[in-house]
């Protein structure tokens, strides 16, 4: 470490900075590509390919992202700044080049640099491979902070998992949802850079042996049945226009990836037997996890890029010459979601254990640098793990665990005089039958802070999910209602609209999205209404053509655009979509429907594979579309279209055609939704229930601009109470009885009335989300959309409005909420070499 140190004080960055390789002009990314294309990856010119040309490029913009986060990275060294460890077993961060072209400030240099080698960017754009490193909006969520971490300069690190597969990707085959293998990595990643010499043992299984040493102080060995090595990837990610931060991935990897003895005699398998096993860790996200091998599996994934993480961070901290005891002065660890929760025992275990600190230390260091945010009302979601699984795989951490529990409860027992039962609820431990690992309260006791993603979320977390922790510690709970990133889903996904918006407001709004209320004067401003509508068009032109090259329907971009694009799930309501559609096609056909303007309904996105009812859904609608886009009766009137493959680059092409959001689950059951924000921000107008931040963004856009209809949760708790019942309903409801029975009647599947006979009896007969009796309200609503879209001027006065009022929901005003409730963490200074300013 010594000679480390003798080496970074006669380096400097600074002498580097006039070097045409971080140069941004024209003639810079020019020489810097063609150095990368010949001499970066070895390529001569009659063999080059389009993924050259891509590779180059994004190594060529890597030197220059590289030149900032080591600027950023030395400032936070120099200033001793305390940093936040992110720690997500999801990120969704998109495609990397257009992006970081942006946040560059480089995309018209580098157009015209492409263009004078005779390149066209936007081809080596559109070829790029995403990484699925996520199942949807958590991972999203944590890319946005990502963002906005670095574009506001907070010292940051993020850490997650390098799956080799991500989430899969999605074909549709006779209208079921077919998964494939996501091979993100097949052409390698050239924003990654390995780090080998960041690598950490990670143990699994075996047992413990106790003994004290001579002072009679107790030691914990734990001797493992196996380990793995968890080795390092960093990704920069670069804020707009300025500071650093990064995503290191953690890949697990064999101690010993060969076995020399097994070789020379002769077993090539047992070579090798190791390696393979190691890597299973990191291979695919969330495996399914309904057998037991999955759930295993699942937790050691868990376990392995939390223990490395924590491992990395205890490492710099000690790195700067810092005393261990005061770690969480200088790290805020934030648990993104309850999947990082074993976080809490294995911090506990690291200083125990290995680094020798008493109990009570440990334990006051380890709640001052957690925080925790809870995503989901979900019982699901919510993990637990069973103990005889939890003590196979980690025996050690069941042993904290236990301890942890017991002293939470001594002191709830005595200080609070809680009775047995509110012990019961708030034990670690799930007692009666099988007994099982609360993870969530591990995660709530271990924190200083627990916050929900939305304001009513954050109340139902209080009221409902940890009553009782939110009675015993109201302080430590806190709201910080999610953001989106305005650079990705305006500025880049929506050029043509963010440069109307800067020719009458100027871009301060691209870093403070409350500049957007300037917008306002506009909204009644006629010339300003024919941009903004032309832009609409334009961009429903594009995405029309791009979903008739993906499915081979036509739709009219006249057409109102109304959208649907989430992850597919019963308490979404997808099939409330459907029912509405069915409805209207049903009228249309009897000629009931006078107040219909023509209208394309789009979905999008993924069922988890092992989810029957939501790939029933999928097929539904797939099959609603075949029915409506083949009658020559109603199809100029509507179309139905499922995107495939919803993903991070689908959306941004969805996002800025829609005209009208759809945000309908159950009100009570989305903790926030971004989706709603990214559909707003590009100015769709939203027609949603009072759920997640549906709430906020009526309370922002004001309900003149907003369709709301449906029950409230205080209405669905009372429907629950009284005893809900859907069959009534749908006795009652000539309309809906209609639509209900065609679904099982054999014209949507072929004459099979099977098909989707569990989608229909589920609804009448148990309705967990209560479609049916938000039915009626939704129907009535949708005719309220169709007048208002009759008058065009006032649609478009809406939707500017509604892009006015977004500033809210930037992720820069949640990470800054994060950093001032929470964290206790400040922006850097970072200092550009004055030889920097003058390279252009």
């Amino acid at each position: 470490m010594k000679d480390e140190k003798k080496i970074s004080n006669k380096i400097n960055i600074s002498t580097t900075s006039g070097s045409l390789r971080v140069s941004h002009s024209k003639e810079a990314i020019k020489a810097s590509f063609l150095d990368s294309l010949f001499y970066g990856i070895g390529r001569i010119p009659a063999l080059i390919t389009l993924n050259d040309q891509y590779t180059a490029l994004a190594l060529t913009i890597r030197d220059r992202i590289f030149q900032q986060f080591v600027l950023t990275t030395e400032s936070i060294s120099k200033q001793d700044a305390r940093a936040v460890a992110y720690l997500s077993a999801e990120y969704l961060p998109g495609p990397h080049l257009a992006n970081n072209l942006l946040n560059l400030g480089v995309t018209a240099q580098t157009r015209e640099a492409m263009e004078e080698l005779g390149i066209e960017l936007d081809d080596l754009i559109a070829i790029e491979e995403e990484p699925g490193l996520g199942n949807g909006g958590l991972g999203r969520l944590a890319s946005c902070y990502l963002d906005s971490l670095a574009t506001l300069g907070i010292p940051a690190i993020a850490y997650g998992i390098r799956y080799e597969f991500g989430i899969f990707d999605q074909m549709i085959k006779d209208g079921w949802q077919v998964e494939l293998t996501d091979k993100w990595l097949h052409y390698g990643n050239p924003w990654e850079v390995v780090r080998p010499e960041i690598a950490y043992e990670v143990k699994f299984g075996g047992r413990t042996e106790y003994g004290t040493d001579s002072n009679g102080k107790l030691h914990v060995a734990w001797i493992p049945s196996s380990e793995v090595k968890g080795t390092a990837y960093d990704t920069p990610i670069l804020g707009y226009k300025g500071n650093g931060a990064v995503l290191r991935l953690w890949r697990a990897e064999a101690i010993e990836s060969f076995d020399f003895a097994a070789f020379n005699l002769g077993d090539y398998y047992h070579a090798v037997e190791a390696k393979m096993i190691s890597e299973n860790i990191t291979k695919v996200l969330y495996p399914n996890d309904q057998a037991q091998g999955g759930k295993e599996l699942r937790l050691k994934q868990q376990y392995f890029f939390v223990t490395c993480s924590l491992q990395d961070i205890i490492r710099l901290h000690l790195f700067q010459g810092r005393n261990l005891v005061h770690l969480h002065e200088k790290f805020a660890i934030q648990l993104n979601d309850t999947h990082p929760a074993i976080a809490i025992a294995e911090l506990m275990r690291l200083l125990v254990d290995v680094h020798q600190l008493d109990w009570e230390k440990a334990w006051h260091i380890t709640q001052n640098c957690f925080a925790y945010t809870n995503h989901t009302l979900l019982p699901e979601a919510l993990e637990k793990w069973s103990i005889p699984l939890f003590e196979r795989i980690l025996p050690r951490h069941l042993e904290l665990i236990y301890e942890i529990n017991h002293r939470f409860l001594e002191e709830i027992r005595y200080q609070y005089a809680f009775d047995d039962a509110q012990i019961a609820r708030m034990s670690i431990i799930e007692e009666g039958g099988e007994r099982y690992i609360r993870m969530a309260h591990l995660a709530t006791i271990g924190s200083h802070s627990v916050n929900g993603v939305s304001a009513m979320h954050s109340e139902l977390l209080k009221k409902e999910v940890l009553h009782d922790f939110a009675r015993l510690w109201p302080d430590k709970f806190c709201n910080v209602t999610n953001g989106i990133t305005p650079r990705r889903f305006l500025y880049l996904s929506n050029a043509p609209l963010a440069e109307l918006i800067s020719s009458h407001i100027g871009n301060g709004w691209i870093t403070d999205l409350d500049q957007l209320r300037k917008l306002e004067p506009y909204a009644d401003d006629a010339s300003f209404q024919n941009k903004w509508t032309e832009i609409k068009l334009n961009n429903k032109q594009h995405l029309a053509a791009l979903l008739q090259k993906q499915t081979g329907i036509e739709i009219n971009p006249a057409m109102l655009f109304d959208i649907q694009a989430k992850r597919i799930h019963e308490y979404k309501r997808q099939h409330l979509k459907v029912l509405h559609i069915l409805s209207s096609y049903l009228r249309l056909k009897k000629g009931e429907l006078k107040n219909f303007h023509p209208s394309a309904f789009i979905f999008a996105g993924k069922a988890a594979p092992g989810y029957f009812m939501a790939k029933l859904i999928i097929k539904l609608i797939n099959s609603v579309a075949d029915l409506i886009n083949q009658d020559t009766a109603v199809n100029d009137k509507m179309k139905v279209v499922f995107m495939p493959d919803f993903n991070v680059k689908n959306a941004q092409n969805l996002y800025p055609a829609a005209d009208l959001s759809e945000q309908i689950s159950m009100a009570g059951m989305e903790a926030s939704g971004t989706g709603n924000m990214k559909f707003s921000l590009n100015g769709a107008l939203t027609i949603g229930t009072l759920d997640g931040a549906n709430v906020e963004i009526l309370q922002e856009v004001g309900k003149d601009n907003f369709f709301l209809f449906g029950l409230s949760v205080q209405q669905v708790q009372a429907n629950k109470i009284a005893g809900y019942q859907p069959y009534e309903i749908y006795q009652q409801n000539q309309n809906l009885r209609e639509v209900l029975d065609f679904i099982v009647s054999g014209a949507l599947s072929q004459g099979d009335t099977q098909l989707f006979r569990p989608l229909y009896e589920n609804l009448l007969y148990q309705d967990p989300f209560m479609l049916l009796e938000d039915y009626q309200s939704y129907i009535d609503c949708q005719e309220q959309v169709h007048e208002l879209w009759r008058e065009p001027k006032e649609w478009a006065r809406k939707s500017i409005l509604n892009v006015a009022r977004m500033g809210k929901f930037s992720s820069d005003r949640s990470i800054r909420d994060y950093s001032k409730l929470i964290w206790n963490v400040a922006p850097i200074n970072k200092k550009l070499p004055v030889s920097e300013l003058n390279v252009k």
